[in-house]
């Protein structure tokens, strides 16, 4: 319970915002960057920059030291010490008020250098003042006549104007912290544009929507737009079935009525009228059935296996022959290699595509191709085939065309190329109707991506 507590509060710490997590993810490197250059490297710099420089400060205040104690009397001295001092760039004052402490700003790091090598290289050295004026340095120092005091630029031992590449180095932080806040901000833009959208779609609003940003960014808002589209046509195919089952079902049920109101109790049911009843029944039952195998989602969320196309295909031959069917494989293209699918529902459209060429031709082949990226599979036959500008509208749910080809379904209904074409979709490939070549009649082309 005690690390839970800890955690929570740490998560309580952070963002919970994606802009404010990638701020944070893209600014801490940043800013610990500065820190540890500013730290590590520049301090060490500067002080050893400091540290040379004074040491050789310090050989020039010990050249000034031994000319002053090798005077005979101070006046002497002073002279001995002005002689030198002034090609230096130095300033005596002998004698001089006494100093024993050392004086340094708290923020002056480097002076913390200065006074222990001053220190380090003369012996004596009482004091040294770094603080009374910053530009200055003031050391103290006995000797023979008492003490004296030797002055010069501080920029003569610690390195000229520091602060500037300080200044520099946050500069540039802030403006590389803007360039990557406005980029940040343009890449988040398409992934709050996708969230949007997809919460609009969650209340029942169908905002546009066009991916972009990033490949992956793209590919989640291509992936939603897939979702919806799908479920948009899902709800549109829902809406077409229960249209279809009421008006497929009027002229069966219409017939019954009259059937039965038709019958009369005291005399016995004419054969044909009750023939004609079942086979009413029988229609009815054949269109549930198509409905059902159309509204089924069961066999869409069954995990995808591998097959070999050659075979496949050879067992939905087999079993169309069996049951009488004209049905031959004609051609197979490519190196047999397993292909991954979902075989139920791809066998349900070939069975689809089969019946509905049977039932308006007298022959039908199929041949396949298997590429490198793909699985063709065509089902052609020797019927009248369907238009050219109806082609698109005999892939709709509930469609029945002309009487060349009644009832384009594989059960009567108007569902067949639409329950087939569904089931290429969810494997992400298409469905396309063309003219037959060999045959002359209707051809239909599967392909699906391996």
């Amino acid at each position: 319970m005690a690390n839970e507590t800890e955690h929570d509060w740490l998560k309580r710490m952070f963002p919970r915002g994606l802009y404010g997590r990638a701020a944070l993810i893209l600014f801490l490197p940043i800013v610990v960057v500065t820190l540890v250059v500013s730290i590590m490297f520049l301090q060490r710099h500067f002080e050893d920059v400091a540290q040379q420089m004074t040491r050789s400060m310090a050989h020039e205040l010990g050249f000034v030291a031994t000319r002053v104690e090798r005077s005979e009397t101070p006046h002497a001295a002073l002279l001995a010490a002005q002689a030198v001092v002034a090609p230096l760039s130095l300033t005596v004052e002998l004698p001089a008020a006494a100093a024993e402490q050392d004086a340094r700003k708290f923020y002056d790091f480097s002076g913390r250098v200065v006074i222990r090598e001053l220190r380090a290289g003369l012996p004596k050295v009482t004091a040294i003042d770094l603080a009374a004026d910053n530009k200055r340095v003031a050391v103290t120092m006995s000797g023979k006549f008492g003490p004296y005091n030797i002055s010069f630029d501080r920029e003569r031992v610690s390195a000229s104007n520091p602060h500037q590449l300080l200044v520099l180095m946050i500069f540039t932080s802030l403006l590389m912290s803007g360039i990557a806040t406005i980029f940040l901000r343009n890449q988040l833009r398409p992934i709050r544009r996708l969230a949007r959208v997809a919460e609009a779609y969650g209340r029942g609003r169908v905002e546009p929507y066009r991916p972009g940003g990033a490949i992956e960014i793209r590919s989640a808002g291509t992936a939603f737009l897939d979702m919806r589209s799908r479920l948009e046509r899902q709800n549109e195919q829902r809406k077409m079935m229960l249209s279809g089952i009421s008006h497929d079902l009027r002229t069966p049920l219409t017939r019954l009525r009259l059937g039965l109101s038709m019958l009369s109790p005291g005399m016995a049911s004419e054969p044909d009228d009750i023939t004609a009843m079942e086979k009413d029944i029988a229609e009815m039952d054949r269109m549930l059935d198509a409905f059902l195998d159309y509204a089924r989602d069961d066999a869409r969320e069954s995990p995808a296996e591998e097959i070999d196309p050659f075979e496949f295909l050879g067992d939905i031959v087999t079993a169309a022959q069996r049951v009488g069917q004209n049905v031959h494989l004609a051609e197979f293209q490519g190196r047999s290699q397993p292909v991954s699918c979902r075989p139920e529902m791809l066998r349900r459209a070939l069975d689809n595509l089969i019946g509905n060429a049977v039932r308006h031709g007298t022959s039908v082949e199929i041949d396949a191709a298997l590429g490198p990226r793909s699985l063709r599979i065509g089902v052609e036959d020797d019927g009248p085939g369907i238009p050219e500008e109806d082609m698109e509208t005999a892939m709709r749910p509930f469609t029945q065309l002309d009487s060349s080809r009644n009832r384009n379904s594989g059960q009567g209904a108007g569902l067949g190329l639409a329950i087939a074409a569904d089931v290429v979709r969810s494997h992400g490939g298409q469905l396309r109707l063309s003219r037959g070549e060999k045959l002359g009649g209707l051809r239909a082309e599967i392909v699906i991506p391996r």
